[in-house]
């Protein structure tokens, strides 16, 4: 639900024991494509099947509409309902019929395939991702009267309430709301699953459907071993409820509870002993979408020290010997939600100047950045060009970093200049290389981490494991803050171009932990160890993450 902390029409109209989390998943549906809601009721669109379908979302009990003219809706994309009278889209051919005869009509051939429709009185609202607009059209005399960029880069599909458009991109995994009159974007907000492929209101309750496919393990008896992986259909809708903060410039989205471990399971590769060990492990931080309901040890206690405003456990070992044996670690319970910050260009024209003790910590080489290479000072300027906006600055060298490099995996991380040169890095690397160009470039950096609970939203009360950990960036905006970016994981398309959803964004399964410091540090003596001797943590120890998903946080 929407809640923007006024008395505006779309305050937060359902009372908190009133808020659903409920999946729908309409029985024999394989594909959903259109969203939309008739007498009060909800309808979907398969176009796998061709069905129209009337939806009960607290049972899932499913009725077919159009029993007998499904061929009309197979392949179809858009599709909206005004008053009695269906609209849909099937390549570059925009239709109307009304319910209960399905006799198509002909509305309008757009030179490129159209997407998403949507209606409101005598306006018909058209996306086409090829064409890359919002056509408008007069619905009588079939004449197009404007038309409006699309805010994204993927397929879009669309609704209308009042005077705003709302839109969501597949790829982007975005949700748009829009001045109906001028374009205008108001705000954006991310969903909690990915493909999402049609967006309309019940009542007061925002639904968004999903579409596409799973890997599972199938038991086939005919095979040996009869364990096989494979692919199936998934598809459902799920309200999107979400809170508009306009004068902190972000908007909230569904949140998930989630349980989430690291611990450590001592057992040394060869015999060391060490006296007067600190083993320091950051811990989960509190950030507009991340709030920490609790922290416990695990194993061992712990005290905990703030270091650069961060907080860290901090473990005592008075002597460590290669034969002893410990678990170790922390256990936090934490709401994470989607952010989704708020500045266009226009915003940060007359942005003061970066805080000298910014200029001293966050625009230096402090982690091998390769920062005095010629290589990576060259690229520092190719990167911008005459570009002087801050926010333009950062999304152009984010865009240069993507087209030099690929995603893949490493085991161990290289400087910037040996990156740039390979082509290929992982997300540490593509960070690296951010970090030089950004800080070479004035714009303060820092590296955020460490780990993503795995996005199945739906898989609650399993423990579930990450197969990596993960690292991204946070750049300071004068005058406001430090807004997240991803590394690596819109970096999606060959030369662009490139989504924004994780530019000023992060999605609800990222866990915030150490901004700006080492995730994990030993000392001993009062030393740091790579200093007394060549001895990593991995010789020490293994680690273990485990994250749990709760439930589904109430609208924030």
């Amino acid at each position: 639900m929407l809640d923007s902390g006024t008395s505006t029409p779309h305050s937060n109209p359902q009372a908190a024991s009133e808020w659903s989390a409920r999946s729908i998943r309409p029985i024999g549906a394989y594909a959903l494509q259109g969203l939309a809601t008739w007498h009060n009721q909800l309808v979907t669109m398969d176009a796998i099947r061709g069905y129209l379908l009337q939806v009960n979302p607290l049972s899932d009990n499913t009725t077919i509409l159009n029993s007998y003219h499904t061929e009309l809706f197979i392949e179809a994309t858009g599709f909206a309902v005004w008053e009695d009278t269906i609209w849909f889209a099937k390549g570059k051919e925009v239709y109307s019929c009304e319910f209960g005869q399905f006799e198509p009509q002909l509305f309008t051939v757009l030179p490129y395939e159209a997407d998403g429709i949507g209606i409101w009185e005598s306006t018909v609202y058209i996306t086409s991702q090829k064409l890359g607009y919002i056509l408008i059209y007069e619905r009588q005399t079939k004449r197009k009267i404007t038309q409006f960029p699309l805010p994204g880069v993927g397929i879009t599909n669309l609704t209308v309430r009042d005077e705003e458009l709302w839109l969501c991109d597949r790829t982007e995994e975005t949700v748009y709301c829009l001045d109906r009159a001028t374009g205008e974007q108001k705000f954006s907000m991310l969903t909690p699953f990915e493909n999402p492929t049609a967006i309309a209101f019940l009542n007061s309750t925002l639904y968004v459907s999903y579409a596409g496919e799973e890997a599972y393990i199938r038991d086939n008896p005919n095979a040996d071993p009869n364990l096989e992986l494979t692919y199936r259909d998934r598809t459902f809708i799920h309200p999107l409820h979400f809170r508009h903060y306009p004068d902190e410039r972000y908007t909230l989205s569904t949140g998930y509870l989630v349980e989430m471990s690291y611990v450590e399971e001592l057992l040394p590769l060869d015999d060391v002993e060490l006296t007067d060990l600190e083993w320091r492990i950051a811990l989960p931080t509190e950030t507009h979408r991340q709030k920490i309901r609790s922290v416990e040890a695990i194993g061992i206690p712990f005290t905990e020290d703030i270091q650069d405003g961060q907080r860290v456990a901090v473990f005592q070992f008075p002597r460590l010997k290669s034969q002893e044996r410990q678990i170790f670690g922390w256990k936090a319970v934490l709401e994470v939600r989607g952010i989704k910050y708020q500045f266009s260009f226009e915003d940060v024209e007359q942005s003061p100047e970066l805080p000298p003790e910014f200029r001293d910590r966050y625009l230096v080489d402090d982690d091998e950045l390769a920062m005095d290479k010629p290589a990576i000072q060259q690229a520092a300027k190719e990167a911008i060009g005459t570009e002087t906006n801050v926010l333009r600055k950062m999304l152009k060298i984010r865009n240069y970093v993507y087209d030099r490099l690929s995603y893949g995996i490493k085991p161990h991380i290289d400087s910037p200049d040996v990156v740039l040169d390979r082509g290929v890095g992982s997300c540490g690397e593509y960070v690296g290389v951010l970090l030089a160009l950004s800080r070479l470039n004035g714009i303060a950096c820092r590296t955020v981490g460490r780990y993503k609970c795995p996005p199945f939203a739906d898989r609650q009360n399993v423990p579930l494991e990450p197969d990596y950990n993960h690292v991204w960036i946070e750049f300071y905006l004068p005058g406001y803050g430090w807004l997240p970016m991803e590394s690596n994981p819109d970096d999606i398309v060959e030369r662009g171009p490139y989504p924004t959803r994780f530019f000023m964004g992060l999605p609800w399964y990222h866990a915030e932990i150490g901004k700006g410091i080492s995730f994990e540090s030993l000392r001993s003596q009062g030393i740091p160890i790579g200093d007394l001797m060549d001895l990593s943590i991995g010789d020490l120890a293994l680690n273990h993450i485990r994250f749990t998903i709760l439930g589904e946080l109430p609208p924030p």
